[in-house]
């Protein structure tokens, strides 16, 4: 039944037009089921591969953690996102779940339901190992101490998967995002190894054709055309620029290098922030774009000048947003995946490292600023010689060049950029997410958070659950997992499915002022339009840079009472204590006074509630701790409260 509903609303999330080329693809797998329009044997193609474009490394470089990592590898022990030191023996079973246990049948790939955790238990696992992150592990330990067991390791690897995942069978052939991923692991991993690759090349190869000929048959597209397409394209990009061994390569080529062009300003907006309302997708979709235009550069395929502006001003937003601390907010879903894991250096910050490769590409001195070192990955991409140029690029005021994203519907209210002064707010007043479906999107609606000398203080909570663990899933995307106002226990937006929003609701500025001594926001959403009595919530956030003050007013328009819930969630290392209306926090040196509204009852402190969950923080996909939530209630009317939040700053 539920299968069902999911499906239901599934189509009542599609154009007619989607309908028919979903018919259409359901149709030709059925012919593939029967062997036609599968891939060819290619074999291995001919010819020479394309121009190198990782970076070989020095030979005085550490490689001591690529090797570390490599070693744990060779012995079974695997990291699959949130869960570490896995023993999934060496090579692992490619086909069971390492958080379940689940072995996936072996069936014909697309009459697999990746979704029923009965048949193949938590898909995202699964996915993760056969992306070959550790694969490229392997290579660069090899490529950097020349240690023949760890390039013996890798072929063994690689041999096992070819052994166990054939073509077109089992969930390694279910999804061409996967496909794609996994093609730009190997042309990294066939690039490091070299003539060390040599035993398995021929196979190898062979394989590589039939990815792409599964990725360029089954690209995403209507409502399904977000972050997977982009994985789609790029991986193909990478394989037909490194491959280009038969008579298709050109043709994947063309396609993928056009459909790049294309997605680049169709799913990351003028003011260069990506369409999925999602920060670690933004990340993710930056890094696809920075990865294809190195490939490209290096190998005669550059991109458009337009492309090259679309990622540095993405990049911009990933600067400004980011704190003095170096924290982003955990805005929308986010999944922990890497592309490539090109970095095993410890303290690795994503965000951080794509600001370091972009203040080299782009001349840029905030990127620097905000980078603080060249990382590992840098030097993978840019060679011993981006370092230099890093160094070289000159300084830049803490200031966000741009404090407005209005396309995507995002505000920064601050004082003191990049000091230990700082204060930073962000408001989100922008849509639920990207197409009909707005799969990574969550019920936000002018929410905000606020950062405080570089300590995140109010935070967006994190998403925590992808599969299988739904009452988690619909907390952590609802709007009581967000720092705003819940009428009526309902969320804004009404959910179909883990990865599918019914109904959206509609947010925008209306106001927006950035001035010496006052930063002013003004906001409404309708979310609540839909209730019997119609409600509509509008928001001011008045930031007093003198008085460290923020003043948050929220008005209900609306005929009758209704129940509210106000929530402010706090870092998990804060401590807040109640005294009346009034709640005091302390957090990592920083100090908040937060005056709740007086038409509410007195607020309490939530932490780490099971049972209609609240009160907790996810930093990575499947880990949740307990951290405290202010919560506010009451039965109100229409008119407007008042949160008065005072920083005080630390002696």
């Amino acid at each position: 039944m539920q299968t069902l509903t999911w499906t239901l609303n599934r189509v009542r999330a599609m154009t007619p037009a989607e309908v028919g080329w979903r018919a259409r693809n359901g149709a030709a797998a059925l012919f593939e089921r029967l062997g036609l329009g599968l891939a060819r044997d290619a074999g291995p193609g001919s010819g020479a591969c394309g121009a190198p474009w990782v970076a070989p490394l020095p030979k005085d470089f550490d490689g001591s953690h690529y090797t570390a990592a490599a070693e744990r590898i060779l012995a079974g022990r695997w990291d699959v996102l949130s869960l570490e030191d896995c023993v999934l023996g060496f090579p692992p079973r490619w086909n069971r779940d390492p958080k379940t246990g689940r072995l996936a049948p072996l069936a014909y790939g697309k009459s697999i339901d990746y979704r029923d955790a009965r048949s193949v238990g938590d898909i995202k696992h699964l996915w993760e190992i056969n992306r070959h992150l550790e694969l490229v592990t392997l290579a660069q330990a090899f490529h950097l101490s020349r240690d023949p067991r760890y390039a013996e390791g890798a072929l063994a690897l690689l041999d096992s998967w070819l052994e166990q995942c054939p073509y077109p069978r089992g969930v390694q052939w279910t999804s061409a995002h996967e496909a794609g991923v996994r093609l730009m692991n190997w042309a990294v991993a066939w690039t490091l190894l070299g003539e060390a690759a040599a035993p398995l090349r021929e196979r190898w190869a062979a394989c590589v054709y039939r990815h792409c000929h599964f990725v360029a048959r089954n690209l995403s597209r209507h409502s399904s055309a977000n972050n997977h397409l982009f994985g789609e394209l790029t991986g193909l990009f990478v394989a037909a620029v490194t491959w280009p061994r038969w008579p298709e390569s050109r043709r994947w080529r063309q396609l993928a290098h056009a459909g790049l062009e294309a997605q680049a300003v169709a799913q990351n907006g003028a003011d260069g922030v990506n369409r999925e309302q999602a920060f670690w997708y933004h990340h993710e979709v930056a890094d696809m774009m920075l990865l294809a235009l190195l490939v490209g550069r290096a190998n005669g395929a550059g991109f458009s000048v337009g492309f090259t502006r679309r990622l540095e001003a993405m990049l911009e937003f990933v600067a400004a947003v980011m704190d003095a601390g170096g924290h982003v907010p955990n805005v929308g879903d986010a999944d922990d995946a890497l592309m490539v894991r090109f970095s095993r250096e410890p303290g690795f910050d994503p965000y951080r490292s794509l600001l370091a490769t972009g203040a080299v590409l782009f001349e840029r001195g905030d990127f620097k600023a905000a980078a603080a070192r060249f990382c590992d990955k840098s030097r993978w991409l840019l060679g011993d010689a981006g370092q230099a140029l890093f160094d070289a690029v000159p300084g830049a005021p803490a200031r966000p060049p741009r404090l407005a994203f209005a396309d995507a519907g995002y505000y920064l209210l601050g004082a003191d950029y990049g000091t230990p002064r700082e204060l930073k707010v962000l408001v989100d007043a922008g849509p639920l997410g990207y197409l009909s479906i707005a799969a990574h999107g969550h019920a936000d609606a002018l929410a905000l958070t606020l950062s405080a000398g570089g300590r995140e203080i109010l935070v967006d909570p994190g998403t925590y659950a992808y599969h299988g663990e739904r009452r988690w899933r619909d907390y952590f995307r609802g709007t009581s997992a967000h720092n705003t106002l819940r009428v009526d226990g309902a969320d804004q937006s009404v959910p179909g499915g883990p990865f599918l929003w019914l109904e959206h609701a509609r947010a925008r500025c209306e106001r927006f002022d950035a001035g010496v001594d006052h930063d002013v926001f003004e906001g409404v959403h309708d979310g609540y339009r839909r209730l019997a009595d119609p409600v509509t919530h509008r928001r001011r956030v008045e930031l007093d840079k003198r008085a460290r003050e923020i003043l948050v007013r929220d008005t209900l328009e609306c005929a009758r009472e209704h129940d509210l819930e106000l929530h402010w969630h706090l870092a998990e290392d804060c401590v807040a204590r109640v005294h009346g209306h009034v709640v005091d926090v302390e957090c990592a040196g920083q100090r908040l006074r937060i005056e709740c509204p007086r038409e509410l009852a007195p607020p309490r402190i939530v932490t780490g509630r099971e049972h209609l969950p609240l009160g907790w923080v996810s930093r990575a996909l499947g880990v949740k701790r307990p951290s405290p939530t202010v919560l506010c209630r009451g039965r109100v009317g229409p008119g407007s409260l008042e949160t008065r939040i005072q920083v005080v700053q630390p002696d």
